[in-house]
């Protein structure tokens, strides 16, 4: 009843009116309750607004998140948009901007809302950290970060140094049955699983004045070492083994350069270069006596990416940008599969793929009236991608993508959003060559080089509403009308082996019905208690190609949500809080089986304190619910419309609780 009393309030609590151009400011003083150590965690509690760290596409302009640093958005793609607020001290931020909508002068990166942070000058600041994760069977994932910044005059410097080991808690130990559908007796057996991996990581950035402009240079390099094991024990009817072993080894480099230069007092220049490369092998075994599969891939991916901007601002109320690009991407893939020892035949196997992509496009944000903003872009996108090797192919896609947002301040609180665009996806280089799913219980899959991207017409209408100084609800409803929906289909080898793989299906639609909430109890007598939380409800419609009857999207969730519990006590130097991570279903249809996989909601208590303004201590109890997660798996004598009945294998493992404990000390100010 507490909430809902809360909620009831809303209406007649409204926050302080927005900012002119639809911009909403946060100074760092409104986040000195809840003593953050980083941009991170201050954009974090920044009401209304949720983190999207951007998507894995090629090139630079579709792979933006919604976070600016001082109006411009960092030249990388392979380092994490959370992880760099996490590298920018509290102390250097002096406020957050919130646009909503659109304002002149900003580019939104495709977002309907977006967040600018702005920092303020200092001397050298740095921080030196280390952490523990201690697991529920024993192992220990000890870590440890060293960065610095500082500026140098006009200059600017940063240095990050990590490394770290990590456990997937996706696996755990737990029983699991085989049942036949035959005279076949069933199977008990138990699973043992586990996930480890150590990586290390070192980050640099220069930012000095260059021919009458400002130049940042950045770069990154990575290093990983990923196994996962597992042993199937058969219990019954009869005592057996089945094991599988995967390490993937992936070493990642990155360089970027972002130039922009003022040609006038309304008129600027942008320029980013960007490189990145990196390298993956796997190897994968299975063995289940008398027979013994091994897997193998080594992968060589490059991407360069050339950018131009220029930008113009008529007045307070219209602004106008345009500009191009141009990305290369050059994939190099070599897999083999051997039975006992033989080599076998695997579809698209040895592949290099090269794809020249260019983009141009034009964008305006405009203020008809007081309250209303339009956001407009127009992009046309063209793309040739050749392969050599197993497949041999040379295909050119050419698309349009406009899109438009108008939004409306209906009130001083209350802002209403609407939408329309084109959305078209890009191939996946992964889908395009053979890969192994041993460790999800999918086996292999063939690549398909021949695929055409997945487009959508999208329209999307959102309210927002703030209120209480720190409160805010969102709703969102989204409608897809989706064509060439990429998803999963069968393959005939030469050999007349059949072989799942990616596969353009049809058209098909999805529907999202999104929420976000942040509300503080403050009102109601609970000072520094504050709730925030997400949830996104999805449906879609999609025809299988191996039955021809509706269904939904491969691993489409139907419902995400997650809810964030927090208390600030400043005057014991403390906060604690609980975050619960929604438990969710992922389907996904193959031409022989179907995959579901079933995770519980997460449960993951914490507090933090310092003892010193530049110590800070942290313990989480990640898992202190100990969700387990199940799969299960229905496999098919043949392609599922044949008519003939699944074997059902199914496995129910206990990941249990965990402890982790950080501490930060931090160095000037």
């Amino acid at each position: 009843m507490l909430i809902v009393h809360v909620l009831a309030q809303a209406a007649v609590a409204a926050a302080p009116p927005p900012a002119d151009q639809g911009v909403i400011s946060y100074p760092a003083s409104f986040f000195a309750d809840q003593q953050p150590a980083n941009a991170a965690e201050m954009v974090e509690r920044t009401p209304g607004f949720l983190l999207d760290t951007g998507d894995s596409v090629r090139g630079y302009e579709g792979a933006a998140g919604n976070v600016l640093i001082d109006g411009k958005r960092p030249a990388t793609k392979t380092d994490d948009l959370e992880a760099i607020l996490r590298r920018l001290p509290a102390s250097r931020v002096e406020r957050i901007d919130i646009i909503r909508g659109g304002a002149p002068g900003i580019d939104m990166q495709g977002k309907s809302v977006i967040a600018n942070v702005v920092r303020k000058p200092g001397g050298m600041t740095g921080l030196v950290a280390v952490a523990q994760n201690h697991t529920w069977d024993g192992r220990t994932a000890p870590a440890m970060r060293i960065e610095g910044q500082g500026d140098l005059g006009p200059r600017k410097w940063e240095l990050g140094v990590f490394w770290g080991k990590a456990i997937d808690d996706g696996y755990g130990s737990g029983r699991a049955v085989r049942l036949h559908p035959d005279a076949r007796p069933d199977v008990a057996a138990f699973a043992d699983t586990e996930g480890d991996l150590v990586d290390a990581q070192a980050t640099g950035a220069f930012e000095t004045p260059l021919l009458g402009g400002q130049a940042r240079f950045n770069g990154r390099a990575y290093t990983q070492k990923f196994k996962f094991e597992e042993d199937f024990r058969l219990l019954s009817p009869a005592p057996g083994l089945e094991t599988t072993d995967e390490v993937t080894w992936t070493d990642e480099t990155e360089l970027g350069v972002n130039y922009t230069r003022s040609l006038g007092a309304r008129t600027s220049l942008e320029l980013v270069g960007l490189r990145q490369d990196r390298e993956r092998s796997i190897v994968s075994t299975q063995s289940a006596a008398p027979d013994t599969v091994t897997f193998a891939l080594d992968r060589d991916t490059s991407e360069t990416i050339g950018r131009a901007v220029l930008k113009h601002r008529f007045g307070d109320r219209l602004s106008v940008e345009g500009g191009g690009e141009l990305a290369v991407n050059e994939l190099d893939s070599r897999t083999s599969l051997h039975l006992n020892g033989a080599p076998g035949d695997l579809p698209a196997a040895n592949v290099a793929v090269k794809e020249e992509r260019g983009e141009l496009f034009v964008k305006s944000a405009w203020r008809p009236a007081s309250g209303w903003t339009v956001d407009s872009s127009l992009r046309y996108e063209s793309s040739t991608i050749s392969s050599e090797g197993d497949v041999v192919l040379e295909k050119t896609l050419r698309f349009w993508k406009p899109r438009v947002t108008a939004s409306w301040d209906a009130l001083p609180s209350t802002q209403l959003r609407v939408r329309v665009e084109r959305q078209v996806g890009q191939l996946n280089f992964d889908d395009f060559v053979a890969t192994s799913r041993f460790s999800s219980g999918g086996g292999v899959t063939a690549g398909n080089p021949d695929l055409d991207p997945e487009q959508a017409w999208v329209a999307e209408a959102a309210v927002e509403h703030r209120f209480w100084r720190s409160g805010s609800v969102v709703v969102a409803f989204r409608h897809f009308e989706l064509k060439d929906v990429v998803d999963r289909g069968p393959v005939t080898a030469p050999t007349g082996e059949i072989f799942d793989r990616p596969e353009n299906i049809g058209d098909g639609t999805k529907d999202e019905l999104a929420l976000e909430w942040n509300i503080p109890f403050e009102r109601v007598g609970l000072r520094g208690v504050q709730l925030r939380g997400d949830l996104t409800k999805r449906w879609s419609e999609v025809v299988d190609p191996t039955t021809g009857e509706t269904r939904e999207i491969s691993g489409l969730h139907p419902l995400d949500w997650n809810a964030y519990l927090t208390h600030d006590i400043p005057r014991w130097r403390l906060t604690w809080g609980v975050s619960a991570y929604g438990g969710w279903r992922e389907t996904y249809y193959r031409y022989n089986l179907v995959e579901t996989t079933k995770l519980k909601t997460f449960v993951h208590p914490f507090l933090e304190w310092k003892p010193q303004p530049d110590i800070h201590i942290r313990v989480e109890l990640p898992n202190v619910t100990e969700r387990g997660l199940r799969r299960t798996v229905a496999i098919y004598p043949g392609p599922r419309g044949g008519g003939g009945q699944p074997v059902i294998e199914d496995r129910d493992l206990q990941p249990g609780r965990m402890w982790y404990v950080r501490v930060r000390k931090t160095f000037g100010g």
